[in-house]
């Protein structure tokens, strides 16, 4: 595989579903040679645990307005009121397949750059729960969100599910209904997808 010609993966799937910890496995434990995140730009506080400029850009609406305005992301969405994006400048990363963890306002986005020639390309793959309740479960035991922030997630949960399940939006899609078969899963598809 010549991973610096490679298609980005992007990956989509409700908050709460378990993206971070099947990208994690598949960047550092797995794959960490032929795959590398792009770190986002965010508006939100860090999370406990999160670093600046590892996990997510941390920045302000300021900032974002104005990389909006001079046409420097790829994607970007606001999202639960903050923003998130993906620069170009965090794509560039030769010799390894960008990872994009995006919401499906994203995989829009995305997509509409691909179909205007400022992308080559990109593969798909969407990760769902088994179902909106064990999804909303997850959330509660995480313990990070508000009560409010709980209830806007399952909502936007609902919608993201039915974008994630209409034919041809995504390359695969993974049902995370148990860790290790979801990391599997995940390696499997990126090794299908990327010839490794």
């Amino acid at each position: 595989m010549d991973a610096s010609a490679a298609k980005p993966l992007v990956v989509c799937g409700p908050s709460g579903v378990g993206k971070g910890t099947l990208l994690e496995y598949l960047m550092k434990e797995a794959l960490p040679e032929a795959f590398s995140f792009s770190v986002s730009h965010t508006t939100r506080g860090p999370r406990p645990g999160e670093e600046d400029g590892v996990h997510y850009n941390f920045t302000t609406k300021e900032s974002v307005q104005e990389m909006i305005k001079n046409d420097e992301f790829l994607e970007y969405a606001e999202v639960h009121g903050n923003y998130y994006g993906t620069s170009y400048k965090a794509i560039e990363q030769p010799g390894k397949v960008v990872v994009l963890d995006i919401d499906v306002q994203g995989v829009q986005k995305v997509k509409a750059a691909v179909e205007a020639g400022k992308l080559s390309g990109a593969n798909y793959v969407f990760i769902r729960p088994t179902s909106l309740e064990v999804l909303e479960k997850r959330l509660r035991d995480r313990g990070t969100e508000t009560e409010d922030a709980i209830l806007k997630r399952t909502a936007n949960a609902t919608a993201e599910m039915e974008y994630g399940t209409v034919e041809g939006n995504f390359d695969r899609t993974i049902v995370n209904d148990g860790l290790d078969a979801a990391k599997a899963e995940i390696l499997k598809i990126a090794k299908e997808l990327y010839g490794l």
